[in-house]
């Protein structure tokens, strides 16, 4: 059986639990400057560097990783939503780009497989969106200004998802896509990725948006950038960060509508406070979680920022006994996107 075949079993007879950050639990390890960087060569100072601590310090990595998994967690991304030639540069890292996929990978594989309980996990390599867009220009003088080019970002992303993939990756989580034209890119280096080693890497996509009206960065709607990714046929589709529970609700109610594959969400700790720090209880979260699931609105969840493992243990108890979303039988309809749906009645 395949990871995709294994995935969609599970998600047929249960809603999944995916783990939570990996930043708020790090920053909890109260690391030193010296234990970023320890081993390397790196001459900036690396504080602030979480992908790099999967090298530098991989017992804190898998100590994170046990965590979630004793929480509750099926579904574990790597350490590395900043593990890219882009943004490595900030830290004169991107020469290890490469090493850093591979171990983030090769811990949480690890992980796993020392789990013997029969329990089905899956290691999901995270993919950020890059400190770059494609969509917009960062010179308000000259629309038309990139500085990078759709080529340059699908090779960044194709580095990137060959050693999560060479790692022991089940499957590709481009997630927090913010621009739209640069999850296609990431699209684009899967497939390419895909036809090189003629092997299948499921794709998981999740969006998130910037405002309340449900638009990301780049303008799209939920329904239409839907519709725009819909051709790569991903695993599963779905939302994370932006926002708490309660604010996504809608945004999670419209999608569970309208896509015909599994969907997973995995929302903040509520909204942060005045100081940037989210205070929202695992209790409501998994409470206003729990709305979602009785609805039959998802077939993952799990936690974004703010998140920890309690958070994460609290609704994976939550989900316990409720049935998993039903995938939506969809019209055959021809369904087209600009910043906004556009569907023709077959």
């Amino acid at each position: 059986m395949t990871k995709r075949e294994e995935f969609e079993a599970a998600a047929a007879q249960q809603i999944l639990i995916k783990d939570g950050p990996y930043g708020t639990a790090i920053q909890r390890a109260r690391l030193s400057p010296e234990d970023y960087a320890a081993g390397t060569d790196l001459e900036q100072e690396q504080k602030g560097n979480n992908d790099l601590v999967n090298l530098t310090q991989p017992d804190v990595i898998r100590g994170i990783c046990d965590s979630y998994i004793d929480a509750g967690a099926h579904i574990l991304a790597t350490n590395t939503f900043n593990a890219n030639r882009i943004s490595q540069a900030d830290y004169g890292a991107e020469h290890l780009v490469h090493e850093i996929n591979v171990a983030a990978a090769r811990i949480i594989r690890a992980a796993i497989d020392a789990c013997d309980d029969g329990v089905p996990r899956f290691v999901a390599g995270a993919v950020g969106p890059t400190n770059k867009t494609l969509s917009l220009s960062p010179d308000v003088e000259d629309p038309g200004f990139r500085e990078v080019t759709f080529d340059e970002i699908v090779e960044v992303y194709r580095e990137q998802c060959l050693a999560l993939i060479e790692g022991g990756a089940d499957f590709i989580l481009v997630e927090t896509v913010f621009d739209t034209l640069n999850c296609k890119a990431a699209i684009m280096a899967v497939k390419q990725l895909e036809s090189e080693l003629d092997r299948d890497i499921p794709l998981m996509i999740s969006l998130t948006l910037t405002d309340l009206s449900g638009r990301n960065l780049s303008g799209h709607t939920v329904e239409a950038f839907w519709y725009t990714v819909r051709h790569a046929r991903p695993l599963t589709i779905g939302l994370n960060c932006s926002f708490g529970a309660e604010q996504l609700r809608p945004h999670v109610q419209l999608l569970s509508d309208i896509a015909d594959t599994w969907l997973m969400a995995y929302p903040n700790a509520g909204l942060p406070n005045d100081l940037g720090e989210y205070d929202e209880l695992p209790e409501t979260t998994a409470a206003l979680t729990r709305i979602w699931a009785q609805n039959g609105r998802v077939n993952a969840l799990g936690g974004c920022c703010g998140s920890t493992p309690e958070h994460v243990a609290a609704m994976a108890a939550a989900m316990k006994g409720l049935a998993p979303r039903v995938l939506p039988t969809v019209a055959p309809d021809m369904r087209l996107a600009g910043l906004e749906p556009f569907s023709v009645a077959a």
